[in-house]
């Protein structure tokens, strides 16, 4: 039996010693070899409730981050797309670049301020749901507005 296995038999955590055939500490019910106090187990105080740390793991924050990443991606390519309608195109396209740069900038701060919120709540070691149900919701139906009122300007200014 090597040390480690007697120090968990000692300390009785209720492990059969399975690597040797010694008898140390392998009952329930047995004093656990140090004095008379008896190996008792979670089950046996079920109103006594543990508090141990929520340990946050690295990857947790990693993917926050990503998470942020990929928004401004998203921003990125819509304020590019919204910079050559600017740039190149006609009223029509104008208005409609003004209107996609004004949502690449609300998604850029919207996707900060997730960030901000998702991190402090991680370090906090707050349990909860951190995923966003209305935020890609509000910026579907606002494209589809701005796509629609391009449409319909393209369609009246012809």
């Amino acid at each position: 039996m090597n040390a480690d296995a007697s120090i968990i038999a000692v300390q009785g955590h209720g492990q059969n010693n399975r690597s040797s055939g010694g008898s140390f500490g392998n009952e329930r019910n047995q004093p656990s070899g140090y004095g008379s106090v008896p190996f008792t187990s979670r089950h046996d105080r079920p109103d006594k409730r543990i508090a141990v740390p929520v340990r946050v793991e690295p990857k947790v924050f990693f993917a926050n981050e990503r998470t942020f990443l990929s928004w401004l991606n998203f921003a990125i390519v819509l304020g590019s797309l919204a910079l050559g309608l600017l740039n190149f195109g006609d009223r029509t396209g104008k208005i409609a670049g003004a209107a996609f740069t004004l949502i690449a900038m609300f998604v850029m701060v919207y996707a900060l301020m997730l960030f901000q919120w998702r991190a402090e709540r991680i370090r906090q070691r707050d349990a909860g749901p951190y995923d966003d149900r209305r935020g890609p919701t509000v910026l579907v139906v606002v494209l589809i507005c701005a796509i629609l009122i391009n449409f319909y300007l393209r369609f009246v200014y012809l």
